[in-house]
Formats: structure tokens, C-alpha cells, sequence
């Protein structure tokens, strides 16, 4: 028995399906989530989502929202999501020097949390998309040229 996960945005339903274990960047920390949960709902903070389905492991960006925990399923209600695959890399490492250049400047107090999100979220999207690839290099089996 697995659970259904539902991952969904303003925009779109990200994700829908059986997986076998969540884990959740919780405002307050990693959770770890299995089958037959305690029911609980929590805010979530930007990170990594990662969802479990045998042997595969789903990647996500999360850029905060909100988690639905029932026995059976997990809803996660995010502010923005994207897919692993989906992330541009060079897009997010240019939004993560643009943030850095500006907060070295010193902004007035609003510039400053802008840059600071926009910094968050850059970071969170290098992260997924570095440890999809580092997944998917190591799944490639050795060449004997």
C-alpha cells in the first residue's frame, strides 16, 4: 500500500500519483513521510521534495506552501514547483549572481528581502537540478572502450 501524491500550483497539477515515501522541506525541518501517517498539515519552506516510488526518486523544487498528510495521501498545496527536469541551470546560477551582486550593494530594507528570496530560490533550484544529475550519472553504467 502506497501513497497518493498529489503536488499542485496556481497554475497546474505538478504532480499526481502513487509513490512509496515522502520527504518534505517542513518550515520546521526535513518530514519524513510513510504510509498509514498520522494526519497532520504543516507550512513548507523552500527545498527539496522527494518523492520515492521503488527503486525511482522524484525531484522537485518547492518554493513554500503547504502540506495535507492524511494515512493514504499527501497533498502539497506549493506557492511554485517545478520537476528536476524542468530547471534551467544556467537561468537559476544567472538569478544567483544577479541576487549576490545586488545584495553586496547594501539595499534599502524591501530590495534587500526580494534579493534574498530571489537568492532562496535560486539556490533551491541548482540544488535539485545538481542532485538529478548526479543521479543520473551515477545510473549510467561504465563504458569499456
Amino acid at each position: 500500500m502506497g501513497l497518493q501524491l498529489s503536488i499542485v500550483t496556481p497554475e497546474r497539477e505538478l504532480f499526481a500519483g502513487e509513490v512509496d515515501s515522502v520527504l518534505a522541506p517542513g518550515k520546521d525541518g526535513q518530514m519524513g513521510i510513510l504510509p498509514r501517517h498520522v494526519p497532520l498539515v504543516a507550512v513548507l519552506r523552500e527545498g527539496t521534495l522527494v518523492a520515492r516510488r521503488g527503486e525511482e526518486e522524484l525531484l522537485f523544487a518547492i518554493h513554500g506552501g503547504y502540506i495535507q498528510v492524511l494515512p493514504d495521501r499527501v497533498i502539497v498545496l506549493a506557492d511554485v514547483a517545478e520537476w528536476a527536469e524542468e530547471i534551467d541551470v544556467e537561468r537559476a546560477e544567472a538569478a544567483r549572481r544577479r541576487a549576490e551582486e545586488l545584495l553586496k550593494k547594501k539595499p534599502p530594507p524591501e530590495v534587500r528581502a526580494e534579493a534574498v528570496a530571489a537568492l532562496r530560490r535560486s539556490l533551491v533550484r541548482l540544488r535539485v537540478a545538481r542532485r538529478r544529475r548526479y543521479r543520473i550519472e551515477a545510473e549510467e553504467p561504465e563504458r569499456s572502450d
